[in-house]
Order: C-alpha cells, then structure tokens, then sequence
C-alpha cells in the first residue's frame, strides 16, 4: 500500500508555451497541497497522435490515481470522459476535481 495516492501531470507544450515552467510549479505545489505524489509530468505537443489515449495508457501504466493538469484547456476545453472513467482530473486553474465514475470502478 502507497503511503499517499499518486498522480501524474500533464500538459500541452503549445497551450502552456514559455509558461511551461510554471505551470509544472504550479501542478506540483497543488498535488503536494493535496496530498499527492507527482510521480511525473507527461508535456506533449501539438503533433501528439491520440494525446488522451496516450494519457489513459500513462495512467494504467502507472496505477496512479489522478492527473492534474494547469485547466482545462490542455484537453481542448472538454472532460475527457475516458481519462475519468480510470482516475480523478485535477486542474489547478480553477482548482477542480473531475472525479472518476463510480460505475467505472464497479465494472473494472
């Protein structure tokens, strides 16, 4: 058993642009604040084939528990129903939680 749940970040390249930095600060002080471990952060470009799919493998890969993210703009503004059906969505602006399905854990 983890001592404290795990996360990934993620992000956009060309949403965050010269922010990058910061907005990897900013998702690790907010898992921190939150009892998380960031255990990486995934940055993919504009170019990323199935950036989402790619996330969704990340996070199985990983058995982490959340992904936390600068907003939701990184994923085009919208909740990525399949990200939330395997782990919680945590966006640092606005700080959200997208929790994931209860039903999804059920049918797992």
């Amino acid at each position: 058993m983890r001592a404290k749940p795990s996360a990934l970040g993620y992000l956009r390249k060309d949403v965050s642009g010269v922010s990058q930095d910061w907005d990897e600060a900013q998702m690790r002080s907010l898992a921190k604040r939150l009892g998380y471990e960031l255990t990486k952060t995934l940055a993919f470009g504009a170019c990323t084939d199935r950036p989402v799919g790619r996330l969704v493998d990340a996070v199985r890969d990983c058995d982490v528990d959340a992904v936390i993210s600068p907003s939701l703009h990184h994923f085009d503004d919208a909740v990525p129903n399949e990200l939330v059906e395997v782990c919680d969505l945590i966006t640092v602006t606005p700080v959200q939680t997208f929790s994931r399905s209860v039903l999804s854990q059920i049918w797992a």
